[in-house]
This record gives C-alpha cells, sequence and structure tokens, in this order.
C-alpha cells in the first residue's frame, strides 16, 4: 500500500467498522456478534498501524542502528586476545558497567553519544564516585577499542578529558591494636589476616591459597594483575602459623575438599568481626593488611626492590607507604632526642 492508497484504507476502515458494529446490534446469534467484535479489533489495528506508516514508527520502516553498543561490547567479549590478557578481577570489574550501558543504550549507535550526556550521567553517580569513575573508564575503553580494533568511524573518543572523581582515600594499613585483636578472631579472619600480612598478597589471592604452596621455607605466591606465580621466602611466623591449620581440603580456608572458600563468603566473616571491635575498626579493610605488610618490610630495612619482590606491588605505591615507614621512624627518633 503508497501513501495516495491510504486515504481510501481509512475510509474503508471507518466503513468496515460501522458494518461490524450495525451487524452485533441487529443481530442476537452470538457468533455475528463474535466475528462483528474481530471486525472490530482488526480495524483497530490496521489504524494504528496507519498512523506508524505516517509517523515513519512502522517496524518495516525501522532501520537497525550501525556500530551500537552492543555490538561493540559483545565483540570485546568475544576478543580472544583480551580476554586471556586480563585477569579474572579486571574483566568482573568492566561487567557491572557494560551490563548498565547494554541495558541503557544497547541498540544506540555509539556515535550518537553525546559529550555532555556522558558528563551528565557520570555526574549522577556522584554519591558512588568509584562506579561513577569506572563507568566513564568503560566507555574509554569500549571507544577506543571500536576505533582501533575494529575500524568502526566513531570519532574523538567523548570520554576524553571529562574529570574523574578520583581515589577518595587510600587503603589504611591497621594499627597495632587491631592486629592484636587477630588472637580472639574467627578461624576465617584469623587464617586469612595471616596470609595476606604474611604473604603481601592481594586478599582474593590469599583465599585461594593451597596447602602445597607452602614447601618448608619457600612459597608460592600468585600476582594477580601479572597473572603469574612467583616463588618467594616464606618467613618464620608465617611457616610457623601454617603448620598449625587442619587439613580439610586442598585449600587453607577451604569451601569443600577440592574448592576454596568464596572471597565474598570470607570478607563476611572478617565484616562481622570487624563489627564486633566497635566504631574504630570501621575505617579497615582486608586491604589494609597489605598495605601494613609493606611497611612492617620498610620499617625492617627492606629495599624498595625486595619488597616489590615479595608483593608484586608497583613501585609508585611501595614508595608511598615507605614514606610513611619513615615518618613514623623519623618521628620515633626525633622524640627520643627530647627524652
Amino acid at each position: 500500500m503508497n501513501r495516495e492508497q491510504l486515504p481510501s484504507f481509512i475510509k474503508f476502515a471507518d466503513a468496515a467498522k460501522s458494518f461490524s458494529t450495525k451487524s452485533a446490534l441487529s443481530s442476537p446469534s452470538l457468533h455475528v456478534r463474535r466475528a462483528a467484535a474481530m471486525i472490530h479489533l482488526s480495524i483497530m489495528q490496521m489504524r494504528r498501524g496507519y498512523w506508524k506508516c505516517e509517523a515513519g514508527r512502522h517496524l518495516g520502516q525501522i532501520v537497525p542502528n550501525k556500530y551500537t553498543w552492543r555490538d561493540c561490547i559483545e565483540a570485546w567479549r568475544a576478543d580472544a586476545q583480551i580476554q586471556i590478557r586480563l585477569a579474572e578481577s579486571t574483566k568482573k570489574s568492566y561487567r557491572p558497567p557494560m551490563d548498565y550501558i547494554l541495558l541503557k543504550n544497547g541498540a544506540m549507535a555509539m556515535k550518537a553519544t553525546g559529550r555532555q550526556d556522558l558528563r551528565a550521567a557520570h555526574q549522577s553517580h556522584a554519591a558512588t564516585p568509584k562506579k561513577a569513575d569506572r563507568f566513564l573508564q568503560t566507555v574509554s575503553l569500549l571507544w577506543n577499542f571500536a576505533a582501533e580494533q575494529l575500524d568502526w568511524p566513531l570519532g574523538p573518543n567523548p570520554a576524553k578529558g571529562i574529570k574523574h572523581f578520583g581515589k577518595q582515600r587510600e587503603f589504611e594499613p591497621w594499627p597495632e591494636w587491631m592486629v592484636a585483636a587477630l588472637q580472639e578472631a574467627p578461624f576465617r579472619v584469623k587464617v586469612l589476616a595471616n596470609l595476606i600480612l604474611g604473604t603481601g598478597q592481594r586478599p582474593g589471592a590469599a583465599v585461594a591459597m593451597r596447602h602445597d604452596q607452602f614447601r618448608g621455607e619457600w612459597m608460592t605466591v600468585r600476582d594477580e594483575k601479572g597473572k603469574q606465580d612467583l616463588e618467594v621466602y616464606c618467613p618464620h611466623q608465617l611457616r610457623d602459623f601454617i603448620a598449625g591449620i587442619p587439613k580439610k581440603g586442598q585449600h587453607l580456608l577451604s569451601k569443600n575438599l577440592t574448592e576454596p572458600l568464596t572471597y565474598h563468603a570470607a570478607e563476611k566473616s572478617f565484616s562481622e568481626w570487624r563489627r564486633s571491635l566497635g566504631r574504630d575498626a570501621k575505617a579497615y579493610t582486608l586491604h589494609g593488611l597489605r598495605k601494613l605488610s609493606i611497611i612492617q618490610l620498610a620499617e625492617a630495612g627492606a629495599s624498595d626492590a625486595e619488597i616489590q619482590a615479595i608483593t608484586g606491588q608497583s613501585a609508585e605505591m611501595v614508595a608511598y607507604y615507605r614514606r610513611k615507614a619513615n615518618r613514623k621512624m623519623l618521628s620515633k627518633s626525633g622524640q627520643e632526642r627530647r627524652e
């Protein structure tokens, strides 16, 4: 049907509607009334279809967008080189913002993304700055991937130059009183805390440690970001602690015989224990134990290279926490001069 025929179609539809209404009123037959109702329904649907055609909104008229956010995300997730290179924790961190983009703008052409709209979306999540910055990072990541790896004609990256909220605070190293409280902590918390403090690993890697990773004075630790296993020296204190852990499976923190406890379950146990210590403990996280490990090594005289070899931390992060350790030691020597 072309546009010239549409007015005639409307006249026909009106006539058919009038006929079906009269038939329904004049006939007592149930079958006739049902048929008239069906005709009336069909006519209404045809009228709606007509006006959609007039407005250019009929499904047959809509041309699907090219270079959409959905196409880009699916291609990124299917790229074998990217998926092999990224750590599981990194891929997991990108999943929520990508799912959010798919839900809100999956069918939208990427080129239609305006810089002002992106800035407004970033600001709308100001209450959760880390989440807001991750969203912006994800948009930039996907845009660069589409432009550089898929050769899509997108133009400038709209996320480039938009100011991030930035890191809200560093993970504070635990105070001595909180470390001392571990003596009375639940089994899960005590084991996990000693593993983080003794190995300098990230909490996620510490939860998954196995008994066979400890062999006398040596232990194998996991560099999650570098995706490699490193053999490092195991201190006496940690060796003695590990020797006292009963074997209930392959892992030090076991879910069953072959699987480790999930990080969520371990973190939940830690949160409950921390709550029992009162408000003063609220600011400290499991990551803070890793920072304390760096400070203790620095205070013991370990070089930056030695600390990096043990903990796998970046040179910048080691330098940051070394300054904290140096300040503490300098304040002690300075105060002792007055005594």
